[in-house]
């Protein structure tokens, strides 16, 4: 074979696995390997059965939906996705978000409701697939953890609020305020039902003790067993105990999303919150996974395969997924070996639906309250939130804002203020670089510089020297210019300014005017602005927009010491000769007055 037919192979090969990614994977399959994903799916499954319900109640839509929604966006997902341990499905924060979006627009559970929740799905899918496809996968990284950490602990208080009418068996309005949800609650609290709220408390202790004790186990589904038993033994239905009813034992059906443009008007903007949030957790739960297993993700690759997860499970009944954190790591420390864990977890999922479904008809809706309440509890990450508050103000201003969004406005824009204030917060950062001044250590055997502010140390009476950490672009040059106007009005005498630009990264043609203008500046004062190690980046924007010109490539160094060595010659010899510093190495060869 020539050189060209071998990389003309070469090239549809690799076009080959970019349209199916699971081609780069495939080889890995074996025997062995298949065994592996069979048990790991099989019991990502078994996990997912009552996560599937619960999530799905929250969404505001019928039970079924939440298993639906964990098999064909998880198959789909793994297919195309980058992660070899990643499991797609429902998760609390997204079905929150769709309950709280769709909820104003139509009754939970309706016909309409369940379209513009397909709808909702199909719009947020497209929209990640278009990042992935465009290569966008960076965009992730600017939504904070802090962000995610405050969202999702204002969800869990939102989803233990939903359920307080149902744990305590009272008649509470639907779609209120969180603050008027609680004022309700306290009003119509003397009329709690005992019998409902023993099944609920039994639920959730039965939960607890499963999760403290023996976590290996499916303590979720033992818990809702147990609470239906309860209900049972006591004619609970007697007693006003409702049942979550018989889900249809059938595999996802087939739906169509209404795509007319007054509905994806309305649902544009939730579309949005989902489609980020549902990145943010796949993203984040694929990486958190991959440090385990070593291994590398791609993150526009995770984008494409989330996106097609949710368009094509749009099509089958399923409503937005993603990465579930739960069933990721189950996956991972069950031993999955490839994606093929999740395809397993699918068909599994398919054969228990047709098999269980029949018994939810026991299930009491007071049960699944005593497990959301365990759900909600287990989304509240105290480990970080306390890490954060510790370590930085400002991401904790993040976390606290975003977590009172979440309470008091809708949850999409709850998500937009948190990203607002990150990016906010960034902002100021980076357009306030960070200055330092410069002076020789004097300590033996040293030759280099240190930070006056560290090593207090007298400074030369004509020349300034400092080092700026930080971008100069336009959002920066309005500090930058006050910075060195401090300078120059507290040390008029220091008319001569060394910028030791070896922490400047980036520079814009606001920045270049920026340096150009405070040259001409201290020119006018009898001074000079010297550049020392400037990146070859930095230079060359420079000169190509000609501002090497009216800086001087004669003040332009490659190093420290060669800048003091040039600059030395070029200061007032008659004030040399007057001073007393003598800080350089090269005074020393200076005449002085007291010589």
């Amino acid at each position: 074979m020539t050189g060209h037919d071998a990389s003309g192979d070469g090239r549809r090969d690799l076009r080959l696995v970019k349209a199916f990614p699971f081609l780069k994977w495939w080889p890995e399959v074996n025997r062995r390997s298949v065994r592996s994903d069979m048990i790991a799916g099989f019991t990502g499954a078994v996990i997912v059965l009552p996560q599937g319900v619960a999530y799905a109640i929250i969404a505001g839509l019928p039970p079924e939906f939440g298993l639906y929604s964990a098999i064909v966006p998880a198959i789909v997902a793994a297919l195309y996705g980058s992660s070899y341990h990643l499991i797609s499905g429902p998760t609390t924060a997204i079905s929150i978000v769709i309950f709280s979006t769709i909820s104003p627009m139509a009754e939970p559970s309706t016909t309409q409701y369940i379209t513009m929740a397909l709808t909702l799905t199909f719009l947020a899918g497209a929209i990640q697939f278009a990042l992935g496809a465009a290569r966008l996968g960076s965009l992730v990284n600017f939504i904070s953890h802090s962000v995610v950490v405050g969202f999702t602990a204002g969800a869990a208080i939102l989803i233990a609020t939903s359920q307080l009418g149902n744990m305590f068996g009272l008649s509470m309005p639907k779609g209120e305020s969180f603050i008027h949800t609680w004022s309700n609650f306290f009003q119509l609290l003397p009329g709690t039902d005992v019998h409902v709220l023993m099944v609920a408390l039994a639920t959730l202790g039965v939960s607890v003790l499963f999760k403290a004790y023996l976590p290996k186990l499916p303590g979720m589904l033992i818990a809702m067993v147990a609470g239906s038993l309860l209900a049972l033994a006591t004619a609970g239905g007697s007693h006003g105990v409702r049942l979550v009813g018989s889900l249809p034992a059938r595999l996802p059906p087939l739906s169509m999303p209404d795509l007319s443009a007054d509905t994806i008007r309305s649902l544009s903007s939730g579309a949005l919150a989902v489609a980020m949030l549902g990145l943010v957790e796949a993203v984040s739960i694929a990486r958190a996974v991959a440090t385990r297993s070593r291994q590398r993700i791609d993150n526009n690759q995770e984008f494409i395969g989330q996106g097609l997860s949710n368009i094509v499970g749009s099509l089958f009944s399923s409503y937005a997924s993603s990465g579930s954190f739960t069933r990721s790591g189950v996956n991972y420390t069950a031993g999955a070996k490839t994606p093929l864990a999740a395809v397993f977890a699918g068909l599994s999922l398919m054969a228990i639906l047709l098999l269980v479904a029949p018994l939810t008809a026991y299930l009491p809706v007071a049960a699944m309250a005593g497990i959301l309440l365990m759900v909600s509890y287990s989304l509240i990450d105290v480990h970080h939130i306390k890490t954060i508050v510790r370590t930085s103000t400002q991401e904790a201003m993040v976390l606290l804002t975003t977590f009172l969004s979440t309470l008091v406005v809708e949850l999409e824009f709850a998500i937009y203020v948190g990203v607002l204030l990150s990016l906010m917060l960034y902002l100021n950062r980076t357009s306030h670089p960070h200055f330092v001044t410069l002076v020789p250590d004097h300590d033996p055997g040293h030759r280099s510089f240190v930070n006056i502010v560290h090593k207090p140390s007298p400074e030369c009476p004509q020349l300034k020297i400092i080092r700026v950490d930080g971008s100069v672009f336009f959002g920066a040059v309005n500090h930058i210019a006050e910075e060195i106007g401090k300078i120059t009005s507290q040390y008029p005498e220091q008319c001569h300014l060394l910028m030791v630009c070896s922490g400047i990264n980036f520079i814009d043609v606001a920045g270049c005017e920026l340096l150009a203008s405070e040259a001409h500046r201290l020119h006018l004062d009898g001074g000079k602005l010297y550049l020392c190690n400037p990146k070859r980046e930095i230079r060359d924007v420079l000169e190509r927009g000609g501002y090497l010109k009216h800086i001087g490539e004669q003040n332009i160094f490659h190093g420290k010491e060669e800048a003091v060595r040039e600059i030395i010659r070029r200061l007032d010899s008659e004030r040399c000769r007057q001073c007393d510093a003598r800080i350089f190495n090269e005074c020393k060869g200076q005449p002085c007055a007291s010589c």
